[in-house]
Order: structure tokens, then C-alpha cells, then sequence
């Protein structure tokens, strides 16, 4: 049987401010839906993920905005998106090297910490 992470939950504290954050760093809108006064859901893809973020209102999170700091994103190329980032005028930390791999973080701007990791050429 196949697992298939497919949802992270992002706390934020301004969604519109997020999303637009997310957008501007390439990821992709995918619903931004308010079920009742209460709720908004947003979910957002980053460019060729099988898995999606969501951010919202009374969606239930327990993690105060800014704890975040456990996503790790593979890329293919390291160097690359410290550019795109720093392109979109995000602070960036990068490009450290390590012995399984090559490592680029950034905070989104509630301090939610990602990390990009372009994988090691095994030989």
C-alpha cells in the first residue's frame, strides 16, 4: 500500500499576506474557499509537488504561527533557487554545503522556516 503525504499545514497570521508570499514564490493557488464565516482554506501547490500546503482561519492548527520549521523541500538545483528566491526578493540563507546535499532556507513572513535540499550525486 502506497503512503502519499499530500497536505502540510502552515500557520499564519494574515492569509492574504501568505498567499501572496506563496505566489510570488512560484507556488500555485489551488482552492481559497471560506465554507462558513469561520473557516477559509487555502491550499497551495509549489511547482512540481505532489504535496500542498494549507493556510487559513479556524482550520484547527495547534502550532502558533512562526513554529513551523520542518519542511523540507527537495530541488534540483540549489544555486537556482537561491536566485528565483532572492529574484523575489525574499531573504535567503544559502547555499551551505553538506555531505548530503546542498541547502537553501528562508522564512515565509510569519518566520515559518523551509528548507530546500538539492540532493548529492551518489556514485
Amino acid at each position: 500500500m502506497d503512503w502519499k503525504i499530500e497536505l502540510i499545514f502552515v500557520p499564519v497570521t494574515d492569509v492574504d499576506r501568505a498567499k501572496a508570499f506563496y505566489e510570488t514564490i512560484g507556488f500555485h493557488t489551488d482552492h481559497d474557499q471560506r465554507p462558513t464565516p469561520d473557516i477559509r482554506f487555502v491550499q497551495l501547490t509549489p511547482p512540481g509537488s505532489a504535496c500542498s500546503i494549507a493556510i487559513g482561519e479556524g482550520l484547527g492548527i495547534d502550532l502558533a504561527p512562526g513554529m513551523q520549521n520542518t519542511i523540507q523541500v527537495v530541488v534540483p538545483d540549489a544555486d537556482a533557487a537561491l536566485a528565483q528566491l532572492r529574484d523575489a526578493r525574499v531573504e535567503a540563507q544559502g547555499v551551505q554545503e553538506l555531505g548530503w546535499g546542498r541547502f537553501v532556507t528562508f522564512d515565509d513572513p510569519d518566520g515559518n522556516t523551509w528548507t530546500l535540499q538539492q540532493l548529492p550525486q551518489w556514485s
